[in-house]
Order: structure tokens, then sequence, then C-alpha cells
């Protein structure tokens, strides 16, 4: 079972991948593999869990036995040949732990990725339905193409940063229905806003979520994030413009008209929403610090300042305005197939992580690459695959932050050990350089980043097309920006 967990995962991608030929939506492949994952988890618990691969059941038996690391190991060992009482009483715990335990876990961390995800969604909505962007789109005056693309990769850049690249991809997209008429163009410059979000998100502590972990986990701070991240982040976004430059050609279509009648919403009300809805977004980050809970409860506070003001601005007008106005009828447009899409990647990736097959592969990575460098730039190209999450959370598992103390004491025992010891040290080179890699490996697969995923969801974007039109463009944004880092690191920060 503990290689059926995989072939199902893998099996589940490739039909996510195919979701055009199939005529399959992705959230059905999605919400499956989700699902069987967990099955086949929970059916071979004990064949799986008994092979050691799980650091979340060596921690259960240390708990349970009161033992330590090395004797949990041991006992997990011993535990495979059991028979008869003890290995049913083992069975029953086990199952008991990957439902009680490891699903309700997992659930807890999807679930505040679905909640922020749904109140940013229904912000950007009640924005758009109060005509909000049309105040930033008519300042964009330009249909010029390659003009278009770079003012809107530059916003998104910054925005990404000060927002995050979620948030910030899902306002995006909602400016670029109102800026681009045809679909496939339109996918495009969809695909290149994943691209800016993900690159502003690596080199900001709260621009992306495993830049917002590894600062909150201590492994970064703010100043060195920011110094040293900025730059190869600017050239993953900026190469593949700067090739753009040479074959983007021609004007795009603008839309016809608006997307809802005259008259619905006044020009007072489409600024007051465009002001309040980016104002509630800024606000995420600000509460985020200030009460140290987790963002989807600061965005769903900004959703519920906006829905009363909605409540209050409209109460006065017809039952046929309220219907297009009051956020009880837009939230009804909020993409719920993108939701449900997100559910099932995201439980499909946490099975993985606990029954410890991703665990295999950090380990392996660690084992085989023996270089900081090389490793991270591994684990920004898993993250196209994998969700970068569990693969941050795998190496932030993996490599304790070494302190003064530690590296003395390790001085004593190994000297020869100290010089790579200290890669991992506060704001050291492995922790950096992990943050913009996980941060900007994503974009080089559609599924590759939670804002991907998004623009996946919203427009509908095709798994291939993606892969032939975008992937090797961000390939090299990546490539140039690590090159970028490491040349900086060498010449200019002495590392």
């Amino acid at each position: 079972m503990f290689i059926a967990m995989v072939v199902i995962f893998v099996m589940g991608y490739i039909a996510i991948a195919l979701e055009h030929p199939l005529k399959v939506d992705k959230a059905v492949s999605a919400l499956a593999i989700g699902t069987l994952v967990w099955v086949a988890f929970i059916l071979g618990a004990f064949d799986i869990l008994t092979q050691g691969f799980s650091p979340g059941f060596q921690d259960f038996v240390m708990d349970h036995e009161n033992l330590d690391s090395a004797g949990a190991k041991e006992f997990i060992g011993a535990l495979a040949h059991t028979h008869g009482e003890e290995s049913h009483h083992w069975i029953h715990l086990m199952k008991e732990w990957i439902v009680h335990n490891q699903i309700i876990h997992h659930l807890g961390e999807i679930s505040e990725i679905l909640f922020f995800l749904l109140g940013a969604m229904t912000i950007v909505e009640i924005v758009d339905q109060h005509d909000g962007f049309k105040i930033i789109t008519d300042k964009i005056k330009t249909t010029n193409k390659l003009k278009l693309l770079w003012i809107l990769s530059v916003l998104t850049f910054f925005m990404s940063a000060t927002l995050d690249n979620l948030t910030t991809t899902i306002v995006m997209v909602a400016l670029l229905r109102k800026l681009i008429e045809d679909k496939k163009t339109r996918w495009f410059y969809a695909s290149m806003v994943v691209l800016a979000a993900n690159a502003g998100g690596a080199w900001s502590p709260i621009g992306d979520v495993t830049t917002i972990m590894l600062w909150i986990g201590g492994q970064v701070t703010t100043l060195a994030i920011i110094t040293r991240v900025i730059v190869p982040s600017i050239f993953t976004m900026i190469i593949p413009l700067i090739l753009l430059s040479f074959t983007m050609k021609g004007e795009v279509a603008r839309p016809n008209g608006d997307n809802f009648e005259e008259g619905v919403a006044t020009p007072f009300e489409g600024k007051l929403m465009l002001i309040m809805g980016v104002s509630g977004l800024l606000f995420v980050p600000v509460f985020k610090t200030i009460t140290h809970l987790p963002p989807y409860m600061g965005m769903l506070f900004s959703l519920s300042v906006l829905w009363l003001v909605t409540e209050i601005i409209h109460r006065n007008k017809s039952d046929e305005i309220k219907g297009k106005l009051l956020v009880h009828s837009i939230v009804r447009k909020v993409d719920l197939p993108t939701v449900f899409f997100f559910l099932g990647i995201l439980s499909a990736v946490a099975a993985l992580q606990s029954a410890g097959q991703l665990n295999i592969l950090a380990s392996y990575l660690d084992e085989k690459l023996q270089s900081i460098y090389l490793i991270d730039l591994a684990i920004g190209l898993l993250s196209a695959i994998v969700d970068n999450v569990p693969l941050v959370a795998g190496a932030m598992g993996m490599y304790p932050v070494e302190t003064a103390a530690s590296l003395e004491a390790l001085a004593l025992v190994d000297p020869n050990a100290v010089a790579y010891a200290e890669n991992f040290v506060q704001d050291g080179v492995f922790w950096e350089f992990l943050a913009y890699c996980a941060g900007t490996g994503g974009s080089i697969l559609i599924i590759g980043s939670a804002a991907g995923v998004a623009a996946m969801g919203l427009e509908r974007i095709d798994f291939i097309w993606y892969v032939r039109k975008i992937s090797l463009l961000a390939l090299l944004g990546y490539f140039s920006g690590a090159l970028v880092y490491y040349l900086q690191m060498k010449f200019i920060f002495g590392h």
C-alpha cells in the first residue's frame, strides 16, 4: 500500500494534467486522489507505519511508550514482527492515530488555506461587482501587448510582496478579465502573473506561505530575506520578460461593455469598495503580526467589514439591485470548484507527508546531493510537482536552526563540520536560498503553487498548454535567479 499511495497520486496527477483531453474537471481528479490516498493509507496502516518512514508516527510512539528517538525507531522495527493480539492492538492504535490525529491535524492546516482563499475570492468578487476595478483598468490605457505585460508583471511583483502571491493572483486575474477579451491571450497574461506573483512573494516574509513559515520559525529575519533575495527574485521575473520582448508584438482586444448594467453601482460605491477591499487585503498581514492568529482570520474579519458596509449602503435599494450587489448573491459567483481542487490536492499531499514518502524524498536529496545549493534547487524543482509547503516543512524538520552554542559544541566534536553547519544558522544561506527556490520553483508548472492553482481554477488554464507556453520561461527565470543568488553570496556577502 505504501507504493500504491504514490501510484494513486501519480495517476491522479496525470488525470489533472490531461483535464481537457479527458473532458473531466480537474477538481474531480483532485478530490478522488485526496480521498483514495488516505484510503490506501488506512487499509495498509500496519505495513506502512512499521516501515519506520513516518516522522509523525515516530513522535506518536515516543509519547505513547515514553521513549527517546532511538528507542522509538527500535520499537517500530520490532513492532513489524509482532503477531496476534499485540499486532491487532497496534493496528487499532494506528487507525485511531490516522483518523483522530493526522487527518484532523492536516485538515486544520488545509482549512486555513481554503478559508483564506474563500475570503479573498469573495472580497475580490465584491469589488468586481461594484465595478471597483474599472478605476484601475481605466488608468491602464495601453493595448500594446508588450507594454501591458511589463506593467502587469511589475505591478504583480510588488503587490505580491505586500499582500501575498495567492491574494495578488486572484486580484490580477479579476483585472485581466476587464483588460483582455481573448481567452488564450488572457491565459498567457494570467500565467505570467503567476510567475511574477511567486517571484514577488519569495523575498518578502509575508509574500508566500513558505516564507511565512520560515519567518515564523525563526529561520529567516525580515531585513535579511528582503536584502538578499529581492535581486534574484527580480531576475526570475525579468529574464522571461526580456526574452518575450523580442517576440511579443501586436495589440490586445479589450472586452466590449461592462459586466453589469449601467447604474447598478454608483461611481462612489465602486471607489468605496475598491479602497475598502484593498485595505482589507492589506490589513491581513497587519492582523497576523499584531494578534499572531492565522492569516485566514484576518481575511474573514476584513470580509465581515465589507459585508456589513454593503448591507448598510444598499439597504434602501430595490430588490433587483440588492440581488446583484449584496454579498449573499455575490458569494454564489465565487468559484467553488477551485476550492474543491485545492482541498483534494492538499489532502493527497498531506497523506504522503503523513505516511513518510516525502520524508524519504527529503532524506534521499540530503544523502545524494550533499550541497545546500543543490538540495534547495532540487526542492524548488520538486515544488513544481508537489506542494512546496510540506517540502519546506520537511526541510525545517530535518535541519534544526544552528546557534552559536551548537556550533561551539560541534567544533569540539568535528571541527570540519562547522563550516557546513554555519549554513543553517538564522539567516543562513540554506534558509534564504530555500525561501527563493520553494517560492519560485512552483511557477515551472501551473499546479506547483497556490497562485498557479488559483489562476488555473479561475481561468480554466490547460495544464499542457502551460507546459508548452510558460514552463521553459519559468525554468530559465528560476535558474537565472538562482545563479544571481549564488554569485551575490560569493562575491558580495562573502559566503
